[in-house]
């Protein structure tokens, strides 16, 4: 589905600070399999997976999809893939507060141009399944850290992503509120959807869900399972 090939990521280019996130990267997300991404803090996994989800260009290197090089496509062409097909939860939930759990779910649809009834028809059957259907109208700020969550995987799928990216997912949460997250993982992949997550949680990473981990250790893959 996704192919790197040499990437390399440089923050402060040509700067005394000038620091290598990523050197000489080769992987391939395939599709309909879990991926997850291991290493300690600063090993590079989060900028990885921003340059897999088309959020920021490597430096050096090329990004694939479904064979296509989408590395120096315009930014107008990457939102639009992000969009269509990319679902991101990210580690903060990124929620926007004064807004209800149901409008912050349809909020990434709206570009989209779909009636707003048929959205919120989809959304309803998110949270529905993922068992907060009785949250829909409540503040996102009034919501426990695990119905966050729900409402950011919701918000995530809204478009029916091919691709689902999480960052972090568990890092906030308590084990019982983490085995309730890999539960819907489990059910995502079921549906044969793509996942690329990162992790550093061994209830994520030795999960039977979970189809390869790549370790990852100063901008570079070190092992793989």
């Amino acid at each position: 589905m996704i192919e790197l090939h040499a990437i390399r990521k440089a923050f402060n280019q040509g700067h005394e600070n000038e620091f290598w996130a990523l050197d000489g990267i080769d992987l391939d997300i395939e599709a309909r399999k879990v991926t997850a991404l291991r290493g300690p803090s600063g090993s590079g996994k989060t900028t990885l997976l921003t340059l897999v989800g088309c959020l920021a260009r490597p430096t050096e290197g090329r990004v694939r999809l479904d064979g296509e090089d989408i590395s120096g496509l315009p930014e107008r062409f990457l939102t639009e893939i992000r969009r269509r097909r990319f679902g991101f939860v990210f580690q903060q939930f990124n929620l926007i507060k004064g807004l209800s759990a149901l409008d912050n779910i349809i909020l990434p649809a709206y570009p989209t141009g779909q009636p707003r009834k048929d959205l919120l028809e989809r959304a309803e059957e998110l949270l529905a399944r993922l068992k907060l259907g009785h949250r829909r109208a409540a503040k996102v700020e009034w919501l426990s850290g695990g119905e966050q969550q729900r409402v950011a995987i919701c918000r995530a799928l809204i478009n029916d992503p091919e691709l689902l990216i999480a960052d972090e997912p568990t890092a906030n949460l308590d084990t019982h509120l983490s085995k309730e997250f890999m539960a819907i993982l489990e059910g995502l992949a079921g549906e044969g959807r793509s996942i690329l997550l990162t992790s550093h949680d061994p209830l994520v990473t030795e999960s039977d869900v979970v189809d390869r981990v790549v370790e990852m250790r100063d901008g570079r893959i070190v092992h793989e399972r």
